[in-house]
């Protein structure tokens, strides 16, 4: 059981195919779940599950919903971001997340992976996406 961090290959042909949509004026909803290092999470996931997700104080199965920050180019980079998201008051322990669409099958997007477990008692439990540029954003393609 590992969480190994990755554009999941099931995303890059979702693209390909013209299944995912990122743009301001699109209806997909993409979330954002967390799971325990008990998890088998990497570039082979092809949808959302709720094994080995996390539970507690504050987390509700499925995650939160995520805000796009609309897609952009760097030099030949096209990237994307999310907004940070927040679970408030929340007690839980997290090894990763995944990134997912909402419905229709809840097609993976990104596995990533914290590093060691990440722990809130009764906090708030932020993601931070990194800095939205060519060499960090969270979804790059160059």
């Amino acid at each position: 059981m590992a969480i190994s961090q990755a554009m999941v290959t099931s995303f890059k042909k979702a693209l390909l195919d013209g299944e995912m949509d990122f743009s301001s004026n699109t209806s997909q909803t993409f979330k954002i779940a967390l799971f325990t290092s008990s998890a088998t999470l990497g570039a082979a996931t092809t949808a959302y599950s709720t094994t080995n997700e996390v539970s507690g104080t504050g987390y509700t199965a499925g995650g939160n919903t995520l805000t796009v920050v609309a897609p952009t180019t760097s030099g030949t980079t096209a990237l994307l971001d999310f907004a940070n998201t927040t679970w408030s008051t929340a007690t839980i322990t997290a090894r990763g997340a995944l990134i997912y669409k909402s419905g229709g099958g809840d097609p993976a997007v990104a596995v990533l992976d914290f590093g060691a477990d990440k722990t809130s008692t009764a906090g708030d439990f932020t993601i931070q996406f990194p800095t939205a540029d060519a060499s960090n954003a969270i979804i790059r393609i160059a």
